[in-house]
């Protein structure tokens, strides 16, 4: 039957969160599992509803991947279809919110969709425009050094690389990231399933406080204001470090760390070129590893009126309630690893603490049927998007 022919599965927008991600995973994958949708009253919830410019284009960035038929597709819809055709790869993909519209979310869509392919090729590139450090979003630096070493550590994902090469704080954007990926190629090229239940102690915390266009006591205020929440709830070894992605701390400030009985912080303030941003700007994003192979992060984007040692402090709260909640992920892990969960082989399991799943998370199980509706034909997920 061609898939112009079959009919589309409807799905509900408005149900549970009624925001963005259920759009998101719906459409990356119908995109993989070539099953047309239809998706209406999306962004229910919302004031306004319906689409805004970044969830358009995230829209048409995974209709360029998957050669799919898009209708409905403007700003304030609330209705799309969404009919995929063939996912060709190797292929560079660009994408411009031309707001401050959040680049990760543009990830988010187009992330599962170049990785996997029935034959070995070379890597996809994505070069996407717009926002990277939101303030209703994951900040850029959280993807770089939370999800993406995540994703390689559980799922095997390690042809991954990320590059920011210029940022775009709000209003005016301006920000590019660029994201190259080397698919899975063959039945044995999979995506690992995994079990993550045992959180362990905090091995240590990392941090970037990042500006432009601002004066130094601005990256230094939120570093300050960070360290001082965090020494309140018992962290607080500094060690001055610049931050790899998802590692700070070596092995012997590691063994320091135990041997004093606090956990080393280390957070780098970073002042951006104003050659490699737009408008002026600031942020900073924290993250903790566990010992059981976790990651737990916290973050905050400056914003006018607000100090910058509050920013610093809203970040390190954030990252000390997730701590608390006794997890294994924070909320914003959880809601993107989800898909990842439901595409790797056999079954896969992540503590998420005493908040439980998000509104995000809980979502995804709604649209996974798209998923149940070809397990029967018992084709390797990795051949489906071809």
């Amino acid at each position: 039957m061609l898939i112009g022919k079959m009919a589309s599965i409807l799905i509900d927008g408005s149900v549970l969160e009624g925001g963005g991600q259920i759009l998101r995973n719906a459409v990356s994958l119908s995109a993989l599992l070539s099953k047309p949708v239809s998706i209406h009253k999306i962004r229910n919830s919302r004031t306004p509803p319906g689409l805004k410019n970044q969830h358009r284009t995230g829209l048409e960035l995974a209709a360029s991947i998957a050669s799919a038929r898009l209708t409905g597709a403007k700003n304030n819809s609330t209705e799309i279809e969404f009919i995929p055709g063939h996912i060709n790869l190797p292929n560079h993909y660009t994408a411009d919110t031309v707001t401050a519209g959040s680049i990760t979310l543009l990830l988010q869509i187009a992330l599962p969709l170049l990785l996997f392919s029935p034959t070995a090729v070379p890597a996809s590139t994505l070069t996407l425009y717009g926002g990277t450090n939101a303030t209703m979003a994951p900040q850029v630096d959280y993807t770089q050094h939370v999800f993406l070493p995540f994703i390689r550590r559980h799922f095997g994902i390690d042809k991954v690389s990320l590059n920011i090469k210029k940022r775009g704080y709000f209003p005016k954007g301006g920000g590019e990231v660029s994201l190259s990926v080397v698919p899975f190629s063959s039945p044995n090229q999979k995506l690992r399933s995994f079990s993550l239940l045992e959180r362990g102690k905090v091995k240590w915390i990392s941090g970037i406080s990042h500006y432009a266009g601002l004066p130094a006591v601005v990256g230094n205020g939120m570093v300050a204001g960070a360290e001082r929440r965090l020494a309140m709830a018992g962290y607080g070894k500094r060690k001055e470090t610049e931050p790899n992605e998802g590692e700070a701390a070596d092995a012997s400030s590691l063994k320091q760390t135990k041997e004093s009985g606090n956990v080393v912080v280390s957070i780098a303030c970073r002042r951006e070129p104003n050659a490699l941003t737009k408008g002026a700007g600031s942020g900073i994003v924290l993250w903790a590893e566990l010992e059981g192979g976790g990651m737990i992060g916290g973050s905050a984007v400056g914003t006018k009126g607000k100090s910058p040692e509050k920013v610093g402090e809203e970040a390190a709260e954030e990252l000390i309630r997730g701590l608390n909640e006794s997890g294994c992920v924070d909320e914003w892990l959880q809601d993107q690893i989800i898909i990842f969960m439901a595409l790797a082989e056999g079954k896969s399991e992540v503590r998420c603490g005493t908040a439980g799943l998000s509104l995000h998370t809980r979502s995804v199980p709604l649209i996974l049927r798209l998923k149940q509706l070809i397990i029967h034909l018992g084709l390797p997920l990795a051949l489906l998007s071809g």
